[in-house]
């Protein structure tokens, strides 16, 4: 028993249900912080509309902000190490006169 135990221990039992396991799509993530927070605005912005919602936001501390962005770098080495290199394409500006201004 403890065998079993001493495996389990450190490993988190993460859940995932169907609604939150089709995701949200988003092509555009607008990131504010303040001292003891990011916030990341994930939003869909479509050609030819004059208004993008926000589709989801996420609050991180800023550890795990830090975390996500190593974790995030690591998964595209990855990737590109298996696909090639990911094109960065020119895009044009977005204007950024909406939302939080990244104040606590």
């Amino acid at each position: 028993m403890s065998d079993q135990k001493s495996k389990n221990e450190g490993q988190i039992n993460i859940e995932l249900d169907e609604k939150i396991a089709e995701g949200i799509y988003a092509n555009l993530a607008i990131i504010n912080h303040s001292v003891s927070e990011f916030i990341v605005d994930f939003v869909s912005v479509m050609p030819g509309q004059p208004k993008a919602k926000v589709k989801s936001r996420i609050i991180l501390t800023p550890q795990h902000a830090k975390r996500l962005v190593k974790a995030l770098a690591e998964n595209v080495k990855r990737f590109e190490k298996s696909h090639g290199e990911i094109k960065d394409y020119e895009q044009p500006p977005i204007p950024m006169n909406f939302g939080p201004t990244g104040e606590a």
